[in-house]
Protein backbone atom coordinates (compact mmCIF):
# COMPACT_ATOMS: atom_id res chain seq x y z
CA UNK A 1 0.00 0.00 0.00
CA UNK A 2 2.52 2.41 1.08
CA UNK A 3 4.93 1.38 -2.25
CA UNK A 4 1.48 2.57 -4.34
CA UNK A 5 1.03 5.75 -2.94
CA UNK A 6 4.68 6.45 -3.36
CA UNK A 7 4.62 5.72 -6.95
CA UNK A 8 1.21 7.84 -7.06
CA UNK A 9 2.99 10.68 -5.51
CA UNK A 10 5.53 10.78 -7.69
CA UNK A 11 3.42 10.55 -10.55
CA UNK A 12 1.82 13.79 -9.36
CA UNK A 13 5.04 15.85 -8.74
CA UNK A 14 6.18 14.88 -12.43
CA UNK A 15 2.28 15.38 -13.73
CA UNK A 16 2.28 19.29 -12.02
CA UNK A 17 5.70 20.52 -11.58
CA UNK A 18 5.17 22.50 -14.58
CA UNK A 19 2.13 24.37 -12.97
CA UNK A 20 4.10 24.32 -9.87
CA UNK A 21 8.19 25.24 -10.17
CA UNK A 22 8.26 26.86 -6.86
CA UNK A 23 5.81 24.99 -4.42
CA UNK A 24 5.57 21.79 -5.80
CA UNK A 25 6.71 20.46 -2.57
CA UNK A 26 4.01 22.39 -0.65
CA UNK A 27 1.26 21.63 -3.05
CA UNK A 28 1.86 17.56 -2.72
CA UNK A 29 2.41 18.00 0.96
CA UNK A 30 -1.23 19.41 0.66
CA UNK A 31 -2.78 17.03 -1.87
CA UNK A 32 -1.67 13.81 -0.29
CA UNK A 33 -1.48 14.59 3.34
CA UNK A 34 1.81 13.78 4.29
CA UNK A 35 4.81 15.61 5.76
CA UNK A 36 6.75 17.74 4.06
CA UNK A 37 10.22 15.45 4.60
CA UNK A 38 8.27 12.64 2.88
CA UNK A 39 7.48 14.93 -0.11
CA UNK A 40 11.51 15.72 -0.13
CA UNK A 41 12.57 11.76 -0.01
CA UNK A 42 10.25 11.80 -3.45
CA UNK A 43 11.56 14.93 -4.82
CA UNK A 44 15.18 13.51 -4.48
CA UNK A 45 14.48 10.10 -5.73
CA UNK A 46 13.18 11.85 -8.82
CA UNK A 47 16.38 13.41 -9.35
CA UNK A 48 18.45 10.44 -9.05
CA UNK A 49 16.58 8.41 -11.59
CA UNK A 50 17.55 11.97 -13.90
CA UNK A 51 13.83 12.80 -14.32
CA UNK A 52 13.32 16.16 -12.26
CA UNK A 53 15.95 19.13 -12.12
CA UNK A 54 16.49 21.24 -8.51
CA UNK A 55 17.59 24.38 -9.21
CA UNK A 56 18.14 27.25 -6.82
CA UNK A 57 18.90 27.42 -2.72
CA UNK A 58 16.35 26.46 -0.33
CA UNK A 59 14.45 29.22 -0.11
CA UNK A 60 13.68 29.98 -3.44
CA UNK A 61 14.11 26.46 -5.30
CA UNK A 62 12.69 25.13 -8.76
CA UNK A 63 11.77 22.07 -10.02
CA UNK A 64 11.45 21.00 -13.52
CA UNK A 65 11.15 17.58 -15.59
CA UNK A 66 14.54 16.64 -16.71
CA UNK A 67 14.57 15.85 -20.67
CA UNK A 68 14.98 12.00 -21.08
CA UNK A 69 15.84 12.71 -24.97
CA UNK A 70 16.05 16.20 -26.63
CA UNK A 71 17.24 17.03 -30.17
CA UNK A 72 17.33 20.23 -32.16
CA UNK A 73 18.04 20.96 -35.93
CA UNK A 74 18.06 23.45 -38.42
CA UNK A 75 16.98 22.27 -41.76
CA UNK A 76 17.48 24.35 -45.22
CA UNK A 77 14.00 24.83 -46.74
CA UNK A 78 13.66 22.73 -50.34
CA UNK A 79 11.58 20.65 -52.18
CA UNK A 80 14.25 18.01 -51.54
CA UNK A 81 13.62 18.39 -47.84
CA UNK A 82 11.41 15.18 -46.75
CA UNK A 83 9.27 15.41 -43.93
CA UNK A 84 9.09 11.33 -43.86
CA UNK A 85 13.24 10.91 -43.37
CA UNK A 86 13.43 13.76 -41.31
CA UNK A 87 11.11 11.91 -38.88
CA UNK A 88 12.44 8.44 -39.35
CA UNK A 89 16.32 9.24 -39.74
CA UNK A 90 16.35 12.48 -37.59
CA UNK A 91 14.04 11.98 -34.54
CA UNK A 92 12.37 8.80 -33.90
CA UNK A 93 15.23 7.22 -33.22
CA UNK A 94 16.01 9.33 -30.14
CA UNK A 95 12.77 8.48 -28.72
CA UNK A 96 12.49 5.33 -26.78
CA UNK A 97 9.56 3.66 -24.93
CA UNK A 98 6.69 5.38 -26.57
CA UNK A 99 3.12 3.76 -26.88
CA UNK A 100 2.25 3.37 -30.46
CA UNK A 101 -0.97 5.64 -30.08
CA UNK A 102 1.39 8.18 -29.09
CA UNK A 103 3.93 7.83 -31.64
CA UNK A 104 1.57 7.46 -34.16
CA UNK A 105 0.12 10.74 -33.36
CA UNK A 106 3.48 12.20 -33.07
CA UNK A 107 4.24 10.83 -35.96
CA UNK A 108 0.96 12.57 -37.76
CA UNK A 109 1.71 15.99 -36.44
CA UNK A 110 5.24 16.28 -36.67
CA UNK A 111 5.13 15.23 -40.77
CA UNK A 112 1.78 17.09 -41.24
CA UNK A 113 3.79 20.63 -39.96
CA UNK A 114 7.11 19.76 -41.12
CA UNK A 115 5.36 19.80 -44.77
CA UNK A 116 3.04 23.15 -44.19
CA UNK A 117 6.42 24.75 -43.92
CA UNK A 118 8.28 22.70 -47.33
CA UNK A 119 4.72 23.77 -49.28
CA UNK A 120 3.58 26.84 -47.57
CA UNK A 121 6.02 28.91 -45.11
CA UNK A 122 8.03 30.74 -48.48
CA UNK A 123 10.81 30.78 -45.85
CA UNK A 124 14.41 29.59 -46.33
CA UNK A 125 14.97 27.63 -42.72
CA UNK A 126 12.95 25.52 -40.34
CA UNK A 127 14.27 24.43 -36.93
CA UNK A 128 12.69 21.23 -35.28
CA UNK A 129 12.99 20.49 -31.86
CA UNK A 130 11.82 17.20 -29.98
CA UNK A 131 11.88 17.19 -26.13
CA UNK A 132 11.10 13.90 -24.33
CA UNK A 133 10.04 13.49 -20.36
CA UNK A 134 8.56 11.19 -18.08
CA UNK A 135 5.89 12.61 -18.93
CA UNK A 136 5.50 14.12 -22.29
CA UNK A 137 6.33 14.85 -25.81
CA UNK A 138 6.92 18.52 -26.79
CA UNK A 139 7.65 18.87 -30.64
CA UNK A 140 8.17 22.45 -31.86
CA UNK A 141 8.73 23.58 -35.74
CA UNK A 142 9.54 26.74 -36.11
CA UNK A 143 9.71 28.99 -39.92
CA UNK A 144 11.30 32.26 -40.98
CA UNK A 145 8.92 32.28 -43.59
CA UNK A 146 5.95 34.43 -44.69
CA UNK A 147 3.41 33.69 -41.21
CA UNK A 148 0.69 31.71 -41.54
CA UNK A 149 -2.42 33.92 -40.48
CA UNK A 150 -0.44 36.29 -43.10
CA UNK A 151 -0.57 33.85 -45.62
CA UNK A 152 -4.10 32.94 -45.63
CA UNK A 153 -5.57 36.54 -44.81
CA UNK A 154 -3.90 37.44 -48.21
CA UNK A 155 -5.05 34.38 -50.20
CA UNK A 156 -8.77 34.68 -48.76
CA UNK A 157 -8.79 38.37 -48.64
CA UNK A 158 -9.47 38.28 -44.97
CA UNK A 159 -9.64 41.82 -43.66
CA UNK A 160 -7.73 40.88 -39.87
CA UNK A 161 -5.12 37.77 -39.41
CA UNK A 162 -7.32 36.66 -36.74
CA UNK A 163 -10.14 35.71 -39.36
CA UNK A 164 -7.52 33.02 -40.80
CA UNK A 165 -7.33 31.39 -36.96
CA UNK A 166 -11.29 30.95 -36.97
CA UNK A 167 -10.83 29.59 -40.59
CA UNK A 168 -8.03 26.79 -39.74
CA UNK A 169 -10.61 25.89 -36.41
CA UNK A 170 -13.22 24.97 -39.14
CA UNK A 171 -10.76 22.60 -41.12
CA UNK A 172 -10.85 22.11 -45.34
CA UNK A 173 -8.46 25.03 -45.53
CA UNK A 174 -5.57 25.52 -47.73
CA UNK A 175 -4.12 28.03 -50.05
CA UNK A 176 -3.42 24.89 -52.29
CA UNK A 177 -6.16 22.84 -52.56
CA UNK A 178 -4.82 20.89 -55.62
CA UNK A 179 -2.20 19.56 -53.45
CA UNK A 180 -3.56 19.68 -50.28
CA UNK A 181 -7.34 18.74 -48.12
CA UNK A 182 -6.80 21.65 -45.30
CA UNK A 183 -6.76 18.75 -42.84
CA UNK A 184 -3.34 18.59 -40.97
CA UNK A 185 -3.72 21.79 -38.40
CA UNK A 186 -7.06 20.54 -37.51
CA UNK A 187 -6.73 17.09 -37.18
CA UNK A 188 -2.73 17.85 -35.19
CA UNK A 189 -4.86 20.83 -32.87
CA UNK A 190 -7.35 17.86 -31.89
CA UNK A 191 -4.92 14.98 -31.40
CA UNK A 192 -2.27 16.55 -29.31
CA UNK A 193 -3.10 17.67 -25.77
CA UNK A 194 -2.16 20.98 -26.31
CA UNK A 195 -1.64 22.79 -30.03
CA UNK A 196 -0.43 26.20 -30.02
CA UNK A 197 0.27 28.23 -33.43
CA UNK A 198 2.28 31.62 -33.37
CA UNK A 199 2.92 34.04 -35.97
CA UNK A 200 2.36 37.90 -36.92
CA UNK A 201 2.15 38.79 -33.29
CA UNK A 202 -0.80 36.89 -32.58
CA UNK A 203 -1.07 32.93 -31.17
CA UNK A 204 -4.02 30.86 -31.05
CA UNK A 205 -3.72 27.65 -28.17
CA UNK A 206 -5.92 24.52 -28.07
CA UNK A 207 -5.92 22.80 -25.25
CA UNK A 208 -7.65 18.85 -25.69
CA UNK A 209 -7.81 18.42 -22.15
CA UNK A 210 -9.86 20.90 -21.02
CA UNK A 211 -11.55 21.77 -24.67
CA UNK A 212 -10.30 25.70 -24.08
CA UNK A 213 -9.71 28.03 -27.26
CA UNK A 214 -7.52 30.60 -27.25
CA UNK A 215 -6.28 33.99 -28.84
CA UNK A 216 -3.85 36.37 -27.76
CA UNK A 217 -1.20 38.62 -28.74
CA UNK A 218 2.58 37.30 -28.82
CA UNK A 219 5.74 39.05 -29.32
CA UNK A 220 5.88 40.59 -33.18
CA UNK A 221 8.28 38.08 -34.99
CA UNK A 222 9.04 36.91 -38.86
CA UNK A 223 7.66 33.26 -39.62
CA UNK A 224 5.68 30.62 -37.61
CA UNK A 225 5.84 28.13 -34.72
CA UNK A 226 3.99 25.61 -33.96
CA UNK A 227 4.24 23.88 -30.57
CA UNK A 228 2.57 20.68 -30.12
CA UNK A 229 2.52 18.48 -26.60
CA UNK A 230 1.08 14.81 -25.57
CA UNK A 231 1.41 12.99 -22.53
CA UNK A 232 2.84 9.58 -22.63
CA UNK A 233 0.21 7.81 -21.28
CA UNK A 234 -2.16 9.23 -23.02
CA UNK A 235 -4.75 6.39 -24.81
CA UNK A 236 -6.00 8.37 -27.48
CA UNK A 237 -5.21 7.56 -31.40
CA UNK A 238 -5.59 8.98 -34.61
CA UNK A 239 -8.35 6.64 -35.64
CA UNK A 240 -10.32 7.88 -32.93
CA UNK A 241 -10.19 11.48 -33.80
CA UNK A 242 -10.56 10.87 -37.74
CA UNK A 243 -13.66 8.92 -36.67
CA UNK A 244 -14.93 11.67 -34.65
CA UNK A 245 -15.05 14.03 -37.43
CA UNK A 246 -16.29 11.42 -40.59
CA UNK A 247 -20.07 10.30 -41.35
CA UNK A 248 -20.67 6.73 -39.89
CA UNK A 249 -19.42 3.85 -41.67
CA UNK A 250 -17.17 6.68 -43.83
CA UNK A 251 -14.15 7.73 -43.57
CA UNK A 252 -14.42 11.23 -45.18
CA UNK A 253 -14.01 14.50 -43.63
CA UNK A 254 -17.43 15.86 -43.55
CA UNK A 255 -18.10 16.82 -39.96
CA UNK A 256 -16.07 19.91 -38.06
CA UNK A 257 -17.04 21.41 -34.52
CA UNK A 258 -16.30 24.91 -34.43
CA UNK A 259 -15.31 26.90 -31.61
CA UNK A 260 -17.56 30.29 -32.09
CA UNK A 261 -15.60 32.32 -29.62
CA UNK A 262 -12.74 32.41 -32.10
CA UNK A 263 -15.28 34.51 -34.25
CA UNK A 264 -15.30 37.14 -30.92
CA UNK A 265 -12.91 40.05 -31.05
CA UNK A 266 -11.97 41.36 -27.76
CA UNK A 267 -15.10 42.18 -25.99
CA UNK A 268 -17.05 42.69 -29.09
CA UNK A 269 -20.75 40.49 -28.32
CA UNK A 270 -21.64 38.24 -31.23
CA UNK A 271 -24.88 40.56 -32.43
CA UNK A 272 -24.65 40.76 -36.45
CA UNK A 273 -25.27 39.05 -39.66
CA UNK A 274 -22.15 40.18 -40.64
CA UNK A 275 -20.41 38.27 -37.75
CA UNK A 276 -22.62 35.14 -38.40
CA UNK A 277 -21.88 35.19 -42.54
CA UNK A 278 -18.17 35.57 -41.17
CA UNK A 279 -18.72 32.35 -38.84
CA UNK A 280 -20.54 30.53 -41.65
CA UNK A 281 -18.03 30.88 -44.53
CA UNK A 282 -17.09 27.43 -45.97
CA UNK A 283 -19.83 25.24 -43.64
CA UNK A 284 -21.36 24.24 -47.02
CA UNK A 285 -18.08 21.81 -47.51
CA UNK A 286 -19.47 20.03 -44.83
CA UNK A 287 -22.54 17.68 -44.35
CA UNK A 288 -22.55 18.39 -40.23
CA UNK A 289 -21.39 21.47 -38.11
CA UNK A 290 -21.30 21.67 -34.40
CA UNK A 291 -21.06 25.00 -32.55
CA UNK A 292 -19.71 25.18 -30.01
CA UNK A 293 -20.63 28.10 -27.88
CA UNK A 294 -18.23 27.38 -24.89
CA UNK A 295 -17.00 31.18 -23.68
CA UNK A 296 -19.66 32.42 -25.14
CA UNK A 297 -22.13 34.78 -22.81
CA UNK A 298 -25.00 35.82 -25.03
CA UNK A 299 -25.77 36.27 -28.88
CA UNK A 300 -27.91 38.67 -30.35
CA UNK A 301 -31.16 37.42 -32.83
CA UNK A 302 -29.62 38.81 -35.97
CA UNK A 303 -26.80 36.41 -35.19
CA UNK A 304 -28.88 33.43 -34.39
CA UNK A 305 -31.25 33.75 -37.39
CA UNK A 306 -28.65 33.93 -39.87
CA UNK A 307 -27.16 30.94 -38.80
CA UNK A 308 -30.20 29.23 -38.20
CA UNK A 309 -32.78 30.16 -40.32
CA UNK A 310 -31.26 31.97 -43.35
CA UNK A 311 -28.59 29.15 -44.05
CA UNK A 312 -30.12 26.64 -43.35
CA UNK A 313 -32.77 27.24 -45.99
CA UNK A 314 -29.91 28.49 -48.21
CA UNK A 315 -27.94 25.26 -47.64
CA UNK A 316 -30.37 22.07 -46.33
CA UNK A 317 -27.73 19.67 -46.83
CA UNK A 318 -25.99 21.12 -44.08
CA UNK A 319 -26.98 20.15 -40.52
CA UNK A 320 -25.83 22.41 -37.78
CA UNK A 321 -26.20 21.51 -34.27
CA UNK A 322 -25.02 23.61 -31.35
CA UNK A 323 -23.15 22.25 -27.84
CA UNK A 324 -22.10 24.61 -24.63
CA UNK A 325 -24.82 27.21 -25.21
CA UNK A 326 -25.85 28.38 -21.87
CA UNK A 327 -29.68 29.61 -21.35
CA UNK A 328 -29.44 33.05 -23.21
CA UNK A 329 -27.56 31.61 -26.06
CA UNK A 330 -30.28 28.78 -26.09
CA UNK A 331 -32.84 31.08 -25.75
CA UNK A 332 -32.12 33.12 -29.06
CA UNK A 333 -31.38 30.09 -31.21
CA UNK A 334 -34.77 28.49 -29.71
CA UNK A 335 -36.60 31.65 -31.35
CA UNK A 336 -34.65 31.59 -34.72
CA UNK A 337 -36.22 27.92 -34.91
CA UNK A 338 -39.20 28.29 -33.52
CA UNK A 339 -39.62 31.60 -36.37
CA UNK A 340 -38.21 28.97 -38.90
CA UNK A 341 -41.01 26.69 -38.11
CA UNK A 342 -43.80 29.68 -38.62
CA UNK A 343 -42.50 30.71 -41.85
CA UNK A 344 -42.28 27.17 -42.86
CA UNK A 345 -45.91 27.05 -41.70
CA UNK A 346 -47.14 29.84 -42.91
CA UNK A 347 -45.50 29.07 -46.81
CA UNK A 348 -47.36 25.56 -46.01
CA UNK A 349 -50.48 27.16 -46.03
CA UNK A 350 -49.89 29.79 -48.52
CA UNK A 351 -49.54 27.03 -51.04
CA UNK A 352 -52.55 25.00 -49.92
CA UNK A 353 -54.79 28.18 -50.91
CA UNK A 354 -53.03 28.83 -53.80
CA UNK A 355 -53.92 25.22 -55.03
Amino acid sequence: MERKKGKQIRQFILEEVRNHPKDIVHTTEKTFGVTRKAVYFHVNKLIDKGLLIGEGNTRKRQYKLKPIAEKKQYFPISKDLEEDILWRVDFRPDLANIPKNVLDICNYGFTEMVNNVIDHSAGTLVMIKIVQTAVDIEIDIFDNGIGIFKKIQMALGLEDQRHSILELAKGKLTTDPIHHTGEGIFFSSRMFDTFNMGSGGIYFLHSDLNGEWLIGDAEEAEGTLVRMNIRINSTKTAKEVFDKYSSENEYDFSKTIVPVLLAKYGDENLVSRSQAKRLLVRFEKFREVILNFSGVEDIGQAFADEIFRVFRHQNPQVHITFSNANKEVKRSIMRALQNDFLSAVGKALADEKSN
